[in-house]
């Protein structure tokens, strides 16, 4: 019978992270499954629980929102070790491009007889920041100034917090001029954002690229270009469907490599967690990473 840690966030999703656990480890437990529980206190913890774990042989379940996935996801990137998600915070964006489900039950079910598949993870690399690894998305523009005031809200929750961040984010932006170079090609761009999705989604349920799979071996780049603000909003709303993609002030490209570079200091930002400024070195790491899904 499988062998699973579980490292809990226990601020993750306003303090439900631990909440979320009880009935599934209910169920994990009562169908012969062995679980111990490990609480972090810091994302570097997390991680360093999540390494010895998998050191160990035990599945490693990430028990919390996409900072939490995405940290132990990077930490266990390459080592074999299988990740499961439990997915209590926020956003849960990767957990949804998974289609795992939220009902303890059909949850339990997939963590106890699915057989892990190999997903890609996204390696990111800059000057000032440590090398890291994370699942989901690296973006740099606005929408890293909306995810910083979105994990600094303290009155607003999930989705609430990332649109009142976008609109702030939103109403102090100028664009900005970008360098981008995918795979050796040299692209410019001015505008809102450039973000490299391994993932469809980000931000809280935003379908920023539909096209994007986590087991294809490439990063889906979209690039929104200056454009007055009130199309703007137009497109964040389009971001719910996706359907901002075929817009022309959106340019989607595929690749395995990309770096961005801006004329201006812009903040980027990994799976909501890592906070720093341009430029970045963002690279895909085909199926490096067994899940359960």
């Amino acid at each position: 019978m499988r062998q699973f840690t579980a490292v809990v966030n226990p601020t993750a999703g306003g303090s439900t992270g631990a909440a979320t656990l009880l009935p599934l480890a209910r169920l994990l437990r009562e169908a012969g499954a062995e679980l111990e529980t490990e609480y972090s206190h810091s994302l570097a913890h997390a991680q360093d629980l999540a390494r010895r774990a998998g050191e160990r042989g035990r599945i490693v379940l990430a028990v919390g929102g996409d900072g939490i996935a995405g940290g132990i996801g990077g930490a266990l990137s390459g080592t074999g070790a299988v990740l499961g998600l439990v997915p209590a915070g926020r956003g849960n964006d990767f957990a949804r491009a998974l289609d795992l489900p939220s009902d303890p039950a059909a949850l339990a079910g997939i963590l106890l007889h699915s057989e892990p598949r190999p997903v890609d993870t996204v390696e990111v690399e800059s000057a000032v920041h440590e090398r890291t690894v994370v699942l989901g998305s690296v973006y740099a523009g606005v929408d890293a100034v909306a995810n910083r005031h979105a994990n600094h809200a303290r009155l607003l929750r999930g989705s609430a917090s990332y649109y009142a961040g976008g609109l702030r984010a939103v109403t102090g932006w100028r664009a900005a001029d970008y360098r981008v170079t995918v795979d050796g090609e040299e692209h410019t761009h001015r505008g809102y954002t450039v973000v490299a999705a391994n993932s469809p989604y980000y931000g809280s349920g935003r379908l920023i690229a539909p096209g994007a799979r986590v087991d294809d071996g490439l990063l889906d780049i979209v690039m929104i270009r200056e454009a007055p603000r009130r199309l703007f909003f137009a497109l964040m709303n389009e971001l719910k469907t996706g359907g901002h993609v075929g817009r022309p002030e959106v340019r989607v490209l595929r690749g395995r490599e990309l770096r961005i570079e801006a004329t201006r200091p812009v903040y980027y930002g990994a799976d909501g967690e890592v906070e720093a400024t341009l430029p970045v070195t963002v690279r895909v790491r085909p199926g490096d990473l067994p899940v359960l899904y």
